[in-house]
């Protein structure tokens, strides 16, 4: 049986949910300064801010929007990892990449939240395939998109893959396959090899649903190894 002792020990380890919005997000609410606990500068975005975002990309570049949006997130995903890095290991005295699976989902799903973007979830079923697959729900980018004129999250997508591109150290692509705005009850992405989510693209653009582009995925890769 563990001693009193033990535990009083190992007290500095037990530490709790870093990213609780309570003490995660401080400030001067009244001068509309928000701040990290470490003293990051935060940004709000209004909903209708977001919403002239999509309108005046979708004026000015069409189609291409979406590739815009998915760029930028891209880029936003840097900067995003950083940050996660440094606060995480900081405060945990562990690095990112000596932590248990948990402990990082645990993390990153409250991260996720706390800023706001909803709430992520992870789906490793495919991961002997070489894939990722991840669901968000009440996206706030998702909430602003014109409603039934495509996938809105592609912000998201950028994010993700730029992320865990830094993670693992691999060049991965992320493609969104279900959206809210356009009557899902959830966004869908997979993240995988750049290569593999080409295909997936062309099937995507071909009218495969997420489900049906999986198996494709899946089957693909095996016959490759047959």
């Amino acid at each position: 049986m563990i001693s009193v002792g033990d535990l009083l020990k190992s007290r500095k380890t037990l530490k709790g949910n870093y990213f609780a919005p309570y003490a995660y997000v401080q400030g001067d609410f009244e001068l509309g300064l928000l701040e990290t606990r470490l003293g990051a500068r935060l940004i709000a975005l209004p909903e209708v801010f977001l919403q002239g975002v999509y309108e005046g990309l979708q004026h000015e570049l069409g189609d291409a929007s979406s590739l815009v949006l998915y760029n930028c997130g891209r880029w936003w995903g840097k900067s995003f990892f950083r940050r996660f890095q440094q606060e995480v290991t900081q405060y945990y005295e562990i690095p990112l990449a000596q932590m248990e699976m948990v402990e990082f989902l645990s993390c990153f799903k409250q991260c996720w939240k706390t800023h706001g973007w909803g709430t992520i979830e992870f789906n490793f079923d495919y991961y002997p395939h070489g894939l990722i697959v991840i669901y968000t729900t009440n996206s706030p980018f998702a909430a602003a998109a014109p409603k039934g004129k495509g996938f809105a999250c592609q912000l998201e997508a950028g994010i993700l893959a730029s992320f865990f591109s830094q993670l693992t150290g691999e060049n991965l692509d992320c493609l969104q396959t279900s959206c809210e705005s356009m009557g899902a009850p959830l966004n869908s992405f997979i993240l995988g090899i750049q290569e593999r989510i080409k295909m997936a693209k062309t099937w995507l653009q071909e009218g495969h649903d997420h489900t049906s582009i999986l198996e494709l995925l899946c089957n693909t890769q095996v016959n490759k190894e047959g």
